[in-house]
């Protein structure tokens, strides 16, 4: 979402690099070229006035030390007000309460009937006991989404499909929840649009009978500067508790996430990409300011990788490496975990120094397509010992994937490089290992 802005800041701070000290001058071509990318990026005009402002002004009286360099000095300070900017530090929400009331608003088209199973997925993966209250009385299709949703993930889903009435729907869901011993109902409301003085009423309402815990507003980020206004109207009606950011993974310019927090007061407390249920993380301020720096998130990349990988199923590949037993079921099973991770470019841009390399390189979630075909038009005998795979096979193979030989023999290859080097880290005792240490150092 922030590569434009990443690429842009990274063009302003380079007019640093090679400068002996932080003076007016020099900053103030700077902070020009800064404050043209946060409003390219549709950041508010008072915001990205204020924020360069208050830059200039610290950047000015900062004394620099002899081991940083101004750049990296610069770079500090602008780090710092992004965080600042975006809400300081990451904001939990609020689940107690038995059960506690999780509601769910935002215009039509934000996403959140997809949200609401994301969260609940979120939750149920912490352990919690989760129903999905479908309340959304005018969109027949939203209330069939979320039951196709909650068995997807395993969560119930309260539906009253013949009533009309969205308040009495969350009161008997909410009564369904106390009696089924469930700690959490997430309550998913009609979308509507700011302007619609009915609708407007009815969350108000819906807000004042619910007392709900958490009120949580949830906005597409590719609407820009309309996402703040919208925010805006919103808090007004309801006073929610904090911000969603959906579709970060499109071509959002990022304005939305650097306003909001400043605009409206409401801190983010999540943000979701694309359409898979564990597609969506906590929304740390520090962390996504490292990204728009070219900084990378590993930590990020490291909870995601955490909650996507199965702890049994890694003790079972890592016994079959260390006996050298690793087959493409295996190989399609690390595959499968690593995509519900998310989407790929996004977590490639968590790695340090990967931000820059990205402009080069064209990653999408098809990249695994091939290799997952070429596995799957293997026979189960094949799969468990690639050494069969001969000619006429790789031929079956190729015509039944919709690929060619030359892909095959490369998926081979690179397989069989990946095993020999998995055996020969395996030959490697820990004392081998503190041994090429020392000599290294």
């Amino acid at each position: 979402m922030f590569e434009n802005l990443s690429q842009k800041l990274d063009k302003a701070l380079k007019m640093l690099k090679g400068q002996g000290s932080i003076t007016e001058i020099n900053v103030a071509a700077t902070i020009k070229e800064i404050r043209r990318a946060l409003l390219d990026a549709d950041v508010n005009f008072k915001v990205a006035k204020e924020i360069t402002d208050e830059i200039k002004e610290q950047a000015i009286g900062s004394k620099i030390l002899i081991a940083v360099s101004p750049r990296e000095m610069f770079i500090k300070i602008v780090y710092d007000k992004l965080t600042e900017l975006m809400g300081g530090q990451k904001q939990d929400i609020n689940i107690k309460g038995d059960p506690a009331v999780v509601m769910i608003a935002g215009l039509n088209g934000a996403g959140k009937t997809t949200f609401s199973g994301k969260l609940a997925n979120f939750l149920k993966s912490q352990g919690r006991q989760v129903l999905l209250a479908a309340c959304d009385v005018y969109r027949p299709a939203a209330m069939e989404q979320l039951k196709v949703l909650g068995g997807q993930i395993g969560v119930e889903v309260y539906t009253e499909m013949e009533s009309k009435d969205a308040v009495q729907i969350a009161q008997n869901a909410i009564q369904y929840a106390k009696a089924n011993n469930k700690k959490i109902v997430i309550v998913d409301t009609a979308g509507r649009l700011a302007i619609d003085e009915v609708l407007m009423k009815e969350i108000a309402a819906l807000k004042k009978a619910l007392n709900p815990t958490e009120t949580l507003f949830v906005v597409d980020a590719m609407t820009g500067q309309d996402a703040v206004n919208t925010a805006l109207a919103f808090n007004e009606r309801i006073d929610y508790d904090g911000v969603v950011l959906t579709k970060l993974d499109g071509d959002a310019r990022g304005g939305a996430a650097l306003s909001i927090r400043k605009t409206v007061n409401k801190p983010i407390k999540f943000i979701s990409t694309g359409e898979k249920m564990e597609a969506i993380d906590h929304f740390y301020p520090d962390r996504m300011a490292q990204r728009i720096l070219g900084m990378g998130d590993v930590l990020s990349l490291v909870e995601r990788a955490q909650r996507a990988f199965d702890e049994e199923e890694a003790k079972r590949i890592e016994a079959k490496i260390r006996k050298n037993q690793l087959d493409f079921n295996d190989f399609l099973s690390q595959i499968q975990q690593i995509k519900r991770m998310g989407n790929l470019k996004d977590l490639v841009s968590m790695i340090p120094g990967m931000g820059k390399a990205l402009k080069e390189i064209d990653i999408d979630d098809d990249s695994f397509k091939p290799i997952e075909a070429m596995i799957f038009s293997m026979t189960k005998q094949e799969r468990a010992k690639p050494e069969i795979i001969n000619s006429s096979r790789k031929q079956r193979i190729a015509k039944g994937s919709g690929t060619t030989v030359q892909q095959v023999n490369n998926l081979l290859k690179q397989f069989e490089q990946m095993r020999q080097l998995m055996k020969k880290m395996n030959q490697i005792n820990p004392a081998q290992l503190q041994k090429m240490k020392a000599k290294r150092k």
